[in-house]
């Protein structure tokens, strides 16, 4: 018979209590929520945000879900349930186009491309399957970071020395990054253009369902004539099947 262990089962309510709230919360709060002294509660947070599962936001003192909680609970998305669900749909959005399209999941600050449909004679990209960018950088991962809580986007690029560049185009600073979600959030839909392949624009549109943080892209070549309206309006049918699917799941 296994023997209990309380700090794992603490550490493991913290996160259940804060993956249910829609902001950060007090320490005290998460203390009365999960039976523990606050002095314990604050030792047991403070281990926790040194592996990145929790995010002190020192301004209002509360407590957030951190990078770590993200990655393992996206866990499934990196996996192949969520590749086989999509691999259809994407494989018809490449017919309808005629172009190239990938499923990419938010891993940490990157996006973590898990599914790519090439179309027949288009060039070779750089999203393969399990390959890893910049997700300020990429129109996946605009389109997903577009519907984060704005302090996980805070936590994500606390300052400047959190931007990399590929091509030197691209948001360098978190206000210009968060100028580019709050557009991308009016329109629906996130753009990005030469910033990871000089000559390759992208549309992204992000999957609603809450179980996963991913988003359906289509990439094609800026010489090409192709009309934007329509990637856009094939990219979100997409999106939405995958996410009736997920529902469903």
């Amino acid at each position: 018979m296994s023997r209990p262990v309380p700090a794992a089962t603490s550490t493991l309510r913290v996160l259940r209590f804060l993956s249910g709230q829609p902001v950060p919360v007090p320490a005290g709060r998460i203390a009365a929520e999960i039976g523990l002294p606050r002095s314990s509660t604050y030792h047991l947070l403070a281990a926790m945000a040194a592996e990145d599962f929790v995010v002190h936001y020192p301004e209002d003192r509360t407590w957030g879900l951190g990078v770590g909680a993200w990655e393992v609970g996206l866990a499934f998305a990196q996996q192949e349930p969520l590749a086989r669900l999509a691999r259809v749909p994407l494989a018809r959005l490449v017919d309808t186009l005629g172009q190239s399209a990938h499923l990419a999941v938010l891993h940490g600050a990157d996006v973590l491309y898990v599914l790519e449909e090439r179309a027949p004679g288009r060039p070779s990209l750089v999203t393969d399957v399990g390959v890893r960018l910049p997700a300020h950088l990429t129109a996946s991962g605009r389109a997903i970071l577009s519907t984060l809580p704005r302090p996980q986007v805070r936590a994500l690029y606390p300052g400047e020395s959190a931007f990399v560049t590929r091509t030197t185009l691209g948001p360098s600073t978190p206000g210009q990054l968060r100028d580019l979600l709050s557009e991308t959030r009016r329109r629906g839909h996130a753009t990005e253009d030469g910033e990871i392949t000089p000559g390759f624009r992208s549309i992204a549109v992000p999957l609603s369902a809450p179980a996963v943080r991913a988003a359906v892209a289509v990439t094609w070549e800026s010489r090409a004539d192709v009309a934007e309206s329509a990637v856009v309006t094939a990219v979100r049918s997409t999106a939405a099947t995958l996410d009736r699917r997920l529902h469903a799941r």
